[in-house]
């Protein structure tokens, strides 16, 4: 079993130690299939292929399996429509999570079988239990805090990956699970970064976006006409223009207002009131303005904390995370430890600073960390929400047009349904003094949009195009448009996925094809008698 950690995450970080090796077994050299990345995607890749026979090793640069499920998320609104279209091990997993509270009594307040248009929840702790036990039945090797240094090619082949520690796993079929990208980076498959202009793909949502309004009753500048913190810009983007911006990152936070499961908001130890000037006068403009950031009842009376899309102020960092997807390790870290220091002092001036409303202050009071989630890492959440990073250039590029109208391929792994909605992506300076959130796109822009609509996520967008990577499948960072990925990009679509990379990755092995010749009839056979939803609901 994992080893359990009793420093703290920072702690850890800050002690250089992140890469010490923890693992359930002692790891072998060679396997059929390397998983890196061990998000829900991965996790039931690793879990897909192991099922299929293939031996399987799991590698995760974190200290925990299941990423933001096991991180932080306890919510998740993924195809409320379309409930019917999951099926598989994402279904197997909520209903472990259903049996989990049901032997302990517990009645969760929705089952993975009610109505359409009702969440999925849980807590985190239990979700990663869950994922541990799906791992371990199957004999998954799991390799935690080694990161990637490098991939080992022949020709078009990945032979061996490299991590930090000086380790070197050799495998025949590879699946790159990482919110990031990062395998199919070191594999040197052709990824993208960042928003397309609307003329590449006819997207009409693609590009630079100002769908809010301005807030000209608030000034951006200070007294020497110098941009205040948490701006990102001066210079407005022109409408529909693309760049090398992706949607904001934030943490999703497990909260309690049960005074006996409540850690109170502390004054962190770097704590600068001047950071959160805007945020101050933003309140003092808006004094009817609500919480800034949203709340989704758990259980366990928990609420997860969640970025707010429609709101000015949130929980999120906006504009701070374009270089992530593709910045080494270390800066990556420093990237963490600036977005959970924003966090922490986030809700602190929430409950403490005197611009707040009291209404608000009154009711930050109330709420604190969660006692029994995290305590290893001082109660708050290991896993920062990647919401987007590298996305592939695959062999098929899923584009808007493929969400809303070409919903249907011959070449399926599983249906998506959430809406596009896209979360900010900077904050920029108006003309008149104030600020502007850019890149949001909500998912009532248009009235097919609004619910999400049920349409075909093709085989050919998670694998390279012919003449690149051989035997590397990528179900995360996949193929696709910014705006596409806006609707992909949740976790059980992301699971779905996983399952269907970890059993295509055994057909191609037992065919002895590269991932672009596997056979789709057989694979699609394989896919439904796993019990994978292919067919589109009416």
């Amino acid at each position: 079993m994992r080893l359990t950690l009793t420093l703290s995450f920072l702690a850890l970080l800050a002690a250089g130690c992140i890469g010490a090796n923890t693992s359930r077994h002692t790891p072998n050299n060679s396997y059929d299939v390397i998983v890196y990345g061990a998000t829900p995607g991965g996790v039931l890749a690793a879990v897909a292929a192991a099922r299929e026979g293939q031996s399987v090793l799991l590698v995760e640069p974190l200290p925990l399996v299941g990423g933001i499920i096991s991180g932080g998320m306890g919510f998740s609104d993924s195809n409320q429509m379309y409930r019917e279209s999951m099926g598989g091990l994402f279904k197997e997993f909520y209903r472990r999570i259903e049996k989990d509270y049901e032997d302990r009594g517990v009645e969760l307040p929705y089952k993975v079988d009610d109505t359409n248009g009702v969440p999925w929840t849980w807590e985190p702790h239990v979700a990663e239990r869950v994922f541990e036990a799906m791992l371990d039945e199957v004999g998954v090797d799991v390799v935690l805090q080694e990161h990637l240094t490098g991939a080992d090619m022949d020709g078009v082949s990945i032979r061996s990956i490299r991590t930090h520690t000086g380790k070197t796993y050799s495998g025949r079929m590879f699946i790159d699970g990482t919110y990031e990208g990062d395998l199919l980076a070191a594999a040197r498959v052709p990824y993208r970064v960042g928003r397309e202009g609307r003329d590449e793909f006819g997207e009409s949502l693609a590009g630079a976006r100002y769908p809010k309004d301005a807030v000209d009753n608030v000034s951006a500048l200070d007294a020497q006409g110098r941009l205040l913190p948490l701006m990102s810009g001066r210079a407005l983007t022109p409408e529909g223009q693309g760049d090398r911006g992706v949607m904001v990152y934030s943490f999703r936070l497990m909260l309690s207002d049960q005074p006996d499961n409540r850690v109170p908001f502390t004054r962190p130890a770097d704590y600068d009131p001047a950071r959160y000037e805007l945020l101050r006068r933003f309140y003092q403009a808006n004094p009817d303005y609500r919480i800034a950031f949203d709340m989704y009842p758990v259980p366990g009376n928990k609420l997860d904390g969640n970025n707010s899309i429609g709101g000015q102020i949130s929980l999120g960092l906006v504009g701070e995370n374009w270089d992530y997807p593709e910045a080494d390790y270390r800066r990556r870290q420093a990237m963490w430890e600036d977005h959970k220091s924003y966090t922490e002092g986030f809700l602190y001036f929430l409950t403490t600073d005197p611009a707040v409303p009291e209404k608000i202050r009154d009711r930050m009071q109330q709420l604190g960390y969660a006692k029994d989630e995290f305590a290893e890492y001082g109660h708050f959440p290991p896993v920062l929400y990647v919401r987007e990073g590298r996305r592939m250039e695959g062999a098929y590029m899923i584009t808007q047009a493929d969400v809303l109208e070409k919903r249907e391929k011959p070449d399926p792994v599983g249906v998506a349904s959430f809406p596009i909605d896209s979360h900010d992506v900077q904050r920029i300076l108006t003309r008149n003094g104030g600020f502007i959130n850019e890149g949001t796109i909500f998912p009532d822009e248009t009235r097919v949009n609004k619910l999400g609509i049920a349409y075909h996520v093709p085989y050919r967008s998670i694998i390279p195009a012919a003449g690149s990577c051989d035997n590397l499948l990528v179900p995360v960072a996949m193929s696709s448009s910014h705006v596409a990925m806006s609707s992909i990009r949740v976790e059980p679509t992301w699971m779905v996925l996983g399952e269907s990379a970890g059993i295509a990755a055994a057909v191609a092995l037992e065919e002895g094809v590269p991932v672009q010749n596997v056979d789709q009839r057989l694979l699609r056979e394989r896919l439904e008698a796993r019990g994978q939803i292919l067919k589109l609901p009416n």
